[in-house]
């Protein structure tokens, strides 16, 4: 008897997982293990598997019978009274391979009269470009070389060569299905299979074309352009419909999905709609304050730095961050200040930092006094001692006198 594996372990979630993310892990899995994209051995069976679950899981009356008395819920061994769904009818929740599958299968031409008939759709194909982080917040274009099955050009995918026609089957008269009656213990069926002959296309290419060989499609490399969203973020993934491959015999083509790397900008990052960046302040300007100039996406902006600003104080630039791709408003640059300590000083700097020490009532004590012709003890000119406050005069001497 086979075993069957839990339906959560079959989507890779936990039994306390919501529905809208049971929903997102069943399309995952089920664009990875679909067989028109993975040819990979048993990657057909874990499609369905997968496709199972959900059916299960994204029921809540189903889930609930499910989580309760497990596989046996569809089986009509769950309890006393067989299976939760319809009291053991065989319509009402038999399992994948169970007698009553085998049953419809046999009715309905093998495939459960649930199978979407007609030309499959075309593969979907990835691929991933790269962008600067400017690009990335107010939007780019890129141009793609795209290699994939496109149409016959010269058939136009009819897989006839040019002038002649696909001729209709004979053996289905171009419906491509064979009907037939079969005798079972209900009575009498009418069957429905695909044909044989022309594999249920209902035609015959009787004069393939030269250059696709009836296939329809032919590999080429297309040029494509690309738009970027505005406000896109890094490893983000677009999806272009209908730019994969082709359908084999007229089917719909597939999609392409773009993958998008944003390349990092020195001393900018991005978290959501907001950019963080950090800003260096001297001495000076963090204890009087100060208007700077901050580099930002849009080009250079004013901040006002208040008296005593401190190291890791943030500050914000309100519409200078990033706009959602769904549209509304930017976002704010959020601007961490850091205070920096000079590591050399001038004789005239380090005077005025001695005289702010002892003006915050440190003792002098084995300080070796600085002078210089014109000045006094502590660097300040006798016109100016008393004119300019000792952090006016070091800010001066670090950054310079102000504009008059």
């Amino acid at each position: 008897m086979v075993t069957k594996q839990d339906y959560y372990t079959s989507l890779e979630v936990e039994r306390t997982t919501g529905k809208s993310e049971i929903k997102k892990a069943y399309l995952r899995l089920a664009r990875k293990f679909h067989p028109d994209v993975n040819k990979d051995a048993g990657a057909e069976a874990r499609f369905k598997e997968v496709k199972e679950a959900y059916e299960v899981l994204s029921d809540d009356e189903k889930r609930a019978a499910y989580d309760r008395y497990g596989h046996a819920a569809f089986d009509g061994s769950a309890g006393m009274g067989g299976s939760p769904f319809g009291g053991g009818s065989p319509f009402g929740g038999g399992g994948a391979g169970s007698p009553f599958e085998d049953l419809f299968e046999s009715f309905f031409g093998g495939n459960g009269g649930g199978r979407q008939s007609g030309p499959p759709r075309g593969a979907d194909l990835q691929t991933q470009i790269a962008i600067d982080f400017d690009e990335a917040i107010f939007g780019a274009e890129r141009e793609l070389n795209v290699t994939r099955m496109q149409i016959c050009p010269t058939c136009n995918g009819n897989r006839s060569e040019p002038g002649s026609q696909p001729t209709t089957c004979l053996v289905c008269a171009g419906s491509g299905q064979v009907r037939r009656v079969q005798n079972t213990i209900l009575g009498q069926f009418m069957t429905a299979a695909p044909c044989e002959r022309c594999h249920g296309e209902g035609v015959i290419i009787t004069d393939p074309c030269h250059t696709c060989n009836g296939e329809g499609r032919v590999r080429q490399t297309s040029n494509l352009t690309v738009t970027v969203p505005a406000g896109i973020e890094d490893d983000a993934t677009m999806r272009l419909s209908g730019q994969g491959e082709a359908g084999a015999r007229g089917g719909a083509p597939g999609h392409l999905y773009v993958r998008v790397r944003v390349r990092p900008r020195k001393g900018f990052a991005r978290q959501g709609k907001q950019i963080h960046t950090e800003q260096p302040l001297d001495v000076a300007q963090a204890a009087l304050g100060d208007e700077i100039e901050v580099p930002t996406v849009d080009g250079p902006a004013k901040l006002k730095i208040p008296a005593g600003a401190q190291t890791g104080q943030t500050f914000r630039l309100r519409g200078h961050g990033a706009p959602d791709v769904r549209g509304g408003d930017r976002g704010d640059q959020i601007v961490t200040v850091r205070v920096q300590v000079p590591t050399k000083l001038s004789n005239e700097q380090r005077a005025l930092f001695e005289q702010l020490a002892t003006s915050f009532g440190r003792k002098e004590k084995d300080r070796t006094a600085v002078t210089t012709e014109g000045k006094d003890a502590h660097g300040a000119k006798d016109g100016d001692k008393h004119g300019k406050s000792i952090l006016g005069r070091m800010k001066e001497a670090i950054i310079g006198p102000d504009d008059e």
